[in-house]
């Protein structure tokens, strides 16, 4: 290869170096912001479900069968699959691997004689299962690097729709969870319906060493009425169960993008090193040769 066209891939390849690295910055600016929203969530959740545990009780089992979503369906012959995917790709194995359990888990339901319906965020997602012909119950695009509770809302509206009309018999979620920067691991929740144990109970109520309820209790006088806030509580423990999925699923885009850019860049440099080296060798053969033929045409002369 000539000098001039190593030199030329050296300056492409340092070119695509300054846009990883740009890009693995910006994944680390936006990870800690995606990290300290879902880490301000994590009071305001507790305190849904500790409500909604505390209404559930009050209510009593009446009540809990009265909700259409905590009743369970006599059959599961259909079962919805949110797939929680990023609008933007570069981020490594993050949006693969939630196609691929999607896909498998779709795949088990099928050998069981069970309908799966699809439902996905981002683009990648849905672009994904457009390739492969699957048809998309629906699609939420245009947010995931920052989602925000209206996002939430309108997913959780449409599942609720779906399995209170009795589209769906199960709805189950795929996501990234945010393990740390380096590591984002798969999980897989029943989202719908509400099983008792999911209301009942509440996150810090129980203390697990012991197996019983830790902590003074205090009395709750309710106004209207237990059962008419359960039913409004309900609607938000799934919203905030979806908000919850997707900013982990947010920090761990940031994070796994914020990976495989610094994996680019480190790849970067090692084959610029590598050309650089190829090129000072080809020059070192090129002055070889020069001084061999001035060696060989001054003894031609004498």
């Amino acid at each position: 290869m000539a000098q001039s066209d190593v030199k030329a891939r050296i300056a492409s390849v340092q070119n695509i170096r300054k846009i990883t690295r740009a890009m693995e910055m910006v994944s680390a600016s936006r990870l800690r912001k995606a990290e300290q929203r879902a880490a301000s969530l994590r009071p305001y959740a507790d305190a849904v479900r500790r409500m909604t545990s505390q209404a559930a009780a009050a209510a009593g089992s009446g009540e809990l069968q009265a909700q259409p979503v905590l009743q369970t369906h006599d059959q599961e012959q259909v079962v919805g699959i949110v797939m929680v995917t990023a609008d933007r790709g570069l981020a490594g194995a993050f949006n693969s691997q939630i196609m691929r359990a999607g896909l498998q888990r779709a795949a088990e339901l099928a050998s069981q004689g069970v309908e799966t319906r699809f439902y996905v965020t981002g683009r990648r997602g849905d672009a994904a299962l457009n390739f492969r012909g699957k048809p998309i119950e629906g699609s939420y695009t245009g947010f995931t690097d920052a989602p925000r509770h209206e996002h939430a809302a309108r997913i959780g509206e449409d599942l609720v729709a779906a399995y209170v009309d009795q589209r769906v018999d199960r709805v189950e979620m795929i996501y990234n969870g945010y393990v740390s920067p380096l590591v984002q691991e798969v999980r897989r929740e029943t989202l719908l319906p509400l099983a008792a144990a999911a209301i009942t109970e509440g996150e810090g109520d129980v203390d697990p060493a012991e197996g019983e309820t830790s902590g003074p209790k205090s009395l709750v006088e309710y106004e209207p009425g237990p059962a008419e806030i359960l039913a409004e509580l309900v609607p938000e423990f799934v919203e905030i169960s979806l908000l919850r999925a997707l900013l982990e699923s947010a920090a761990s885009e940031h994070g796994a993008r914020m990976t495989a850019m610094r994996s680019a860049s480190d790849n970067a440099g090692d084959v610029i090193q590598s050309l650089t080296l190829a090129m000072n060798r080809a020059r070192q053969a090129d002055i070889t040769q020069e001084i061999m033929e001035v060696v060989a045409g001054a003894e031609a002369l004498n």
